[in-house]
């Protein structure tokens, strides 16, 4: 299994960053957790337009789906080819509404659904292509989910956005690499069921017992060195900052 950060940036893109967006491969099969702002441009350094087979949005606020807005229009308009089948997009109930309405002017009401296979995410367990999926509900203000994929006995948890949540603790049990947002900077905000800092993180990490943790969605103005800092302060594992561009195998 092959993670490649497409971005991580949180609430905004950065300068070096398109927001949320990462491409999890294997047994040739691509699906893409979160499009946030500015991630289609930057997914096609690493994926052809056309070769996605399955979409996962964590929940829908602009900076994990709004590119899905831009997507549709790759796909509905192609001409080279014909319309492009429907992709699996696998998403909070009311997906298909939010993306219509964020793009405001779809020929029908219904051409989202045209080439997007629209599937409502809850709390589950299910196959995805060569992958086992499980997801769970985390703390947000927005319905949102944690995801853990698995294959050939490997697994990859992906946080979403959350508070400090159980379901997350459980989703990232032994993991063997966690990417865990870090939004929030230790001792500046607290905010209850919205983001973790880096040591919410790293703690969470710990009780998890996840082997490896990258910590992603944090926005321009927080320092990311604090909050890596903060998570090895209770994190004994090895903890990094993802990165555009660079690939996990896992």
């Amino acid at each position: 299994m092959k993670l490649t950060v497409v971005g991580c940036s949180g609430s905004f893109p950065s300068a070096e960053s398109a927001c949320s967006s990462y491409l999890v491969e294997a047994d040739g099969f691509r699906l893409l957790l979160d499009m946030g702002n500015g991630a289609l441009g930057e997914l096609q350094r690493h994926c052809g337009l056309y070769d996605l087979d399955a979409i996962f949005l964590s929940h829908l606020h602009a900076d994990h789906c709004i590119d899905m807005c831009a997507y549709f229009v790759a796909r509905y308009y192609r001409h080279d080819g014909g319309r492009c089948d429907p992709i699996p997009v696998y998403g909070p109930e009311g997906t298909e509404h939010r993306l219509t309405t964020a793009y405001a002017d779809t020929p029908t009401a219904s051409s989202m659904s045209e080439v997007f296979d629209f599937h409502t995410v809850k709390p589950s367990t299910f196959e995805l292509g060569p992958f086992t999926v499980h997801t769970d509900r985390v703390a947000h203000p927005v319905e949102a989910y944690g995801i853990r994929v698995e294959h050939a006995g490997k697994s990859l948890t992906y946080s979403g956005d959350t508070g400090l949540s159980p379901a997350l603790d459980e989703l990232a049990r032994d993991t063997d690499l966690f990417l865990c947002e870090a939004a929030f900077t230790h001792g500046k905000e607290n905010i209850p069921d919205l983001h973790l800092n880096g040591r919410e993180a790293g703690e969470t990490a710990t009780r998890a017992g996840a082997r490896r943790l990258v910590l992603t969605h944090i926005p321009p103005w927080t320092d990311p060195q604090v909050n890596l800092a903060d998570a090895r302060a209770v994190y004994d594992g090895p903890v990094e900052l993802a990165t555009p561009s660079v690939s996990y195998e896992i």
